[in-house]
């Protein structure tokens, strides 16, 4: 694939210069930031929470294992605003690639820009901030950017109408296991669900009810809500905080991932604010708080929940052991818990799944 010179231009004027493919014509603008992980990168691009943002990967050589199919991505589509890279591999190798991640990006009209001293433009993010930017070609000049937080980007990658999903696990269990009568009905809120976060709710025998982020479920005969990540500021998210303000009077068991943290902290009555540069990457430490145990977490956000602002009640159960923000919060009586971080994985380590079985076990307590 031919490539010709190209410029990244961030808001507070300075250049990164590289190469970008010949069909990148046009000014491409997003809100820079980067992510830490090594490998993982068809599936943090498919993540609908980097809508309306150019990620930088500061690993030095991104597309070294091709693309593969799309049933291991975590939407349908990249959802990213642009790509930054040090290296894009060009010969790729693995059994299950299916084509290089220059033709992916092409294919599904994304831009991206190589040979960028990725560590100098991290170093400048990691210091001023995360700020809004631009892949363009040499002779663009960008006066004025446009921030897309300023939109509610949750109603861009949320679903449209209801679905229904059957666990396959309801028919495979045998009777005497406990877990296969207990036919609870979740209503999932898709704020833009990654969708390893619906398969792991799926190895359980539950019936999952998808609604789109603007779904009144509030009078709905349901056991249980669990309220998904999703790009973007919270706070433009009113319609679904309302709602879920009205669920917290049910008492049934709710939890929250990322942006889920987020909106149920405001559904609460308390507050969010935006982190200087977020955290993205694979190796991000948190600690319970009530054992003080530290895991490894995988994570992808921008924005936090104010700990001081957490109404009577409610409790930080997780916190962050680099910044020391926000990253878990329960109610202290009612079935409450969210996480900003993601069990999930996909990609990233593991260690935080027992979370969805803490959920299940909550429903059945109920």
């Amino acid at each position: 694939m031919p490539l010709t010179p190209s410029q990244l231009i961030l808001q507070n004027g300075a250049r990164f210069e590289g190469l970008s493919p010949a069909w990148q014509k046009q000014i491409f603008e997003g809100e820079v930031v980067f992510t830490t992980g090594m490998t993982g990168y068809v599936e943090s691009l498919t993540d609908p929470s980097y809508k309306g943002q150019i990620i930088t990967f500061t690993y030095p050589l991104i597309g070294n294992y091709g693309v593969p199919a799309p049933k291991t991505w975590e939407s349908t589509k990249i959802h990213a605003s642009g790509v930054v890279v040090s290296e894009a591999c060009v010969h790729w190798s693995h059994s299950d690639g299916q084509n290089s991640l220059l033709e992916w990006l092409k294919a599904q009209k994304v831009p991206i820009i190589t040979g960028v001293d990725t560590r100098a433009l991290t170093k400048i993010l990691r210091e001023t901030g995360v700020m809004l930017g631009a892949i363009a070609p040499v002779k663009s000049n960008v006066k004025k950017f446009h921030d897309p937080n300023v939109n509610n980007l949750v109603a861009q990658v949320s679903i449209t109408k209801p679905t229904v999903h059957e666990s396959q696990m309801k028919k495979s269990l045998p009777r005497t296991d406990t877990r296969s009568g207990s036919g609870a009905r979740v209503v999932v809120v898709d704020c833009g669900m990654k969708a390893n976060i619906l398969r792991e709710l799926k190895k359980y025998p539950l019936t999952l009810k998808q609604v789109p982020f603007d779904y009144d479920y509030s009078n709905e005969n349901f056991d249980a809500i669990f309220i998904s990540n999703g790009p973007g500021d919270p706070a433009m998210c009113k319609r679904t905080i309302a709602i879920l303000k009205k669920a917290l009077e049910h008492q049934k068991p709710i939890f929250g991932i990322c942006l889920g943290l987020q909106l149920m902290t405001l559904a609460a009555g308390g507050k969010t604010y935006k982190l200087p540069y977020g955290h993205r990457g694979q190796n991000q430490p948190c600690m319970e708080t009530k054992t003080g145990q530290c895991f490894v977490t995988s994570q992808n956000h921008g924005f936090a929940a104010d700990a001081k602002s957490l109404p009577a009640g409610w409790k930080v159960s997780f916190t962050n052991l680099n910044d020391g923000s926000v990253e878990g919060i329960e109610h202290k009586t009612n079935p409450y818990f969210a996480v900003q971080f993601h069990p999930e994985a996909a990609p990233g380590p593991t260690d935080m799944d027992w979370l969805f079985e803490k959920f299940y076990q909550s429903i059945l307590s109920s």
